[in-house]
């Protein structure tokens, strides 16, 4: 089988997002260093699997710090628009359990830690946030709702912020799925390749003409189960928000979409009842309007789609993190067929 390349638009997507890079891991003695230097603090420092940057636990004995060094193909403002709005949140909400970041000795909010031919790689330490995630829980229904509330949240407080760069190219964001088409191309399976061909039909005729009225704003991206830290056994059930890494300026109604393209399926009678709760709670808070619900349930399954596809398409390209890839992504396609079988009409109606 030939393989079209990807036009030019997904090209730059794919590169402006590092998301091709295979960059050398950072030196774990110069982090040390660094921190020691900028910010005062020495301990353990245990390195753990993540998309792109280099993230380290450093465990100091009295208290324990995320620390993250982004890669070296992602621009400096685009790191710096994920430090701000987290200063953001924690100044103009701060109730909501956002993660904090650590400044240096000196009150800044990041360091450089090299800068040559490759690009400018940064440190930023945060504070950790202790606990399970949400894709380490089961939840209850109200608990669900929560988690939908919390976005919720999250996006009211957000609506008013900007940034020289959240306009930012970003791969995972919906609003550029139609532009990835070719991805399929990649994927083996003839059958998932069927699948993804009906959401891009979907999407191209759903979402695509209404893209330029949807109302837009600053979102964190990327509010799936591995970036919400809770209590399964107390009140309140989300105990953090982390890793602002997607965070973008796009439709509103894409920032749902992301948690409920998580939801979908999952062997459920009802492949869509975990996704209307997520988003029921979410409406308590930040109410959508009836036309964008009607597309809600297309850009939640070209998100869940488009990490199907980018899966297999990073695994290649990055087979050093394809334990990591493979493990967020291993029922996507089967999740995409049980929602998908679902008639549109039916969805929408069941989310008004």
């Amino acid at each position: 089988m030939t393989i079209s390349p990807l036009p030019s638009l997904g090209r730059r997507l794919i590169a402006e997002c590092g998301l091709a890079s295979s960059h050398e891991p950072v030196d774990e003695t110069l982090v040390v260093a660094l921190l020691e230097r900028h910010y005062h603090l020495g301990g353990r420092l245990e390195r753990l699997a993540t998309e792109k940057d280099d993230t380290f636990r450093l465990r100091t004995g009295t208290d324990d710090y995320l620390v993250k060094v982004s890669p070296p193909d992602e621009e400096a403002p685009v790191v710096a628009l994920q430090t701000t709005v987290m200063l953001f949140l924690e100044h103009d909400a701060p109730d909501l359990p956002v993660q904090r970041v650590r400044p240096t000795i000196d009150g800044n909010a990041s360091v450089v830690v090299e800068s040559n031919a490759s690009g400018t790689r940064i440190l930023r330490v945060f504070g950790f946030v202790d606990g399970l995630v949400w894709a380490q829980s089961e939840p209850e229904t109200h608990q669900l709702a929560e988690v939908g509330e919390m976005l919720g949240r999250i996006d009211l407080a957000l609506a008013t912020f900007t940034h020289p760069a959240d306009r930012r190219m970003l791969v995972w964001d919906i609003q550029h799925f139609h532009h990835l088409g070719r991805l399929v191309a990649h994927t083996s399976n003839p059958g998932h390749r069927r699948l993804a061909q009906e959401v891009f039909r979907l999407f191209d005729e759903v979402v695509v003409p209404r893209l330029n009225e949807l109302e837009t704003q600053v979102i964190h991206g990327d509010f799936s189960p591995h970036n919400v830290v809770v209590n399964p056994y107390g009140d309140p059930f989300v105990t953090g928000v982390i890793d602002f890494g997607d965070t973008v300026r796009s439709a509103v109604i894409f920032d749902p979409a992301v948690p409920m393209a998580n939801l979908l399926g999952r062997g459920r009678a009802d492949p869509w009842q975990d996704a209307r709760t997520f988003l029921e709670g979410y409406e308590r808070i930040r109410p959508l309007e009836e036309s964008e619900l009607a597309l809600l349930p297309v850009a939640a399954l070209a998100r869940l789609t488009l990490r199907a596809l980018l899966t297999n398409w990073r695994a290649q390209h990055a087979p050093q993190r394809r334990e990591y890839f493979l493990s967020h992504a291993k029922d996507d396609w089967i999740n995409v067929e049980q929602a998908i079988a679902v008639p549109l009409d039916e969805v929408v109606t069941q989310l008004r």
